[in-house]
C-alpha cells in the first residue's frame, strides 16, 4: 500500500481540531509525514535517545506475551521492530486518526500481523480487555487535558487484566540540564500542551482517575524523558 492510500474504514473519522490546528506541520499534512519519517531526524529531535527509548519498549513488551495495541503512529522504525518481535500468532493493532499516517506505516511494513484502525485515541472502537499490551509513545504531551484523560482511560479500558500499558513521554529535567532551555523554547513555540507534563507528575496524575493500577516510573536521560509501566489490576 502506498502512503497516499488510506486503510479501509466503515466510516470517516474527523481529525480533531487541536491536531489540525497545532500539528499540521508535524503529523497531518502528507508533506510533513514524508519529511519527518526518517530515523535520523527522530534521533535528533529526541536528543539521540530514540534508539534507547524504543529498545526499552521492546524489552518490556518481550516479557509480556500477547496482542499489542499501539495508539498513534510513530516516526522511525519502532512499529516495524515491534511487529518483527511478535510471535507468529500475535498481532499488533495500530490506531491513528490521520489516514495518511496509517497508510505510511502500512506502506513500510508488509506483515499480516499488523492491523490498522482509523480511530480517535479518545474513542477507541475496541472491546474492553482486548489487548495484552498497549503503547502510548510520545502522544500525551500533544493532547489537551481532557483528550489526554480520555486517551489514558481508553488505553486502560481495552487493556486486559494484568496487561501492560507502557507510556513513553517527556519528563521534567532539572533547570541545569543542557536540554532544559531548548525544551522550554520548543514547548513555548510548538508544543502548547507539553508543559502540563512538567507541572504535574504523570504517574500521580494517572492514579487520580485510575486507582486500580500499579505504576512503575523510570526517568531517562537526566529527567528529560520518562517511561511508565502500568499494570491494569481491575
Amino acid at each position: 500500500m502506498t502512503e497516499s492510500n488510506a486503510p479501509p474504514v466503515e466510516k470517516p473519522v474527523p481529525i480533531p481540531e487541536y491536531l489540525s490546528h497545532y500539528y499540521l506541520w508535524a503529523y497531518v499534512s502528507r508533506r510533513a509525514i514524508r519529511f519527518w519519517d526518517h530515523g535520523i531526524l527522530v534521533q535528533l529531535i529526541l536528543f539521540g535517545q530514540y534508539s534507547r527509548l524504543k529498545n526499552r519498549v521492546r524489552a518490556l513488551f518481550s516479557r509480556q506475551p500477547g496482542s499489542v495495541l499501539q495508539i498513534a503512529c510513530v516516526y522511525g522504525s519502532l512499529t516495524s521492530e515491534l511487529v518483527a518481535d511478535l510471535h507468529s500468532s500475535e498481532t499488533l493493532t495500530l490506531v491513528d486518526v490521520v489516514p495518511d499516517q496509517l497508510a505510511r506505516s502500512l506502506g513500510k511494513i508488509d506483515d499480516q500481523r499488523l492491523k490498522a484502525v482509523l480511530a480517535n485515541s479518545a474513542d477507541l472502537p475496541c472491546p474492553s480487555g482486548q489487548f495484552d499490551k498497549v503503547l502510548l509513545f510520545f502522544l500525551l504531551h500533544e493532547q489537551p487535558l481532557q483528550v489526554r484523560i480520555r486517551t489514558v482511560q481508553e488505553a486502560l479500558r481495552v487493556l486486559g487484566k494484568n496487561g501492560l500499558l507502557v507510556i513513553v513521554d517527556y519528563d521534567r529535567p532539572c533547570i541545569g540540564h543542557p536540554c532544559y532551555l531548548i525544551l522550554s523554547l520548543i514547548f513555548a513555540w510548538l508544543e502548547p500542551f507539553a508543559r502540563d507534563l512538567w507541572r504535574q507528575d504523570l504517574s500521580t496524575w494517572i492514579r487520580s482517575f485510575a486507582p486500580g493500577t500499579d505504576i512503575k516510573r523510570t526517568s531517562v536521560f537526566g529527567g528529560v524523558y520518562q517511561i511508565l509501566e502500568i499494570r491494569n489490576r481491575s
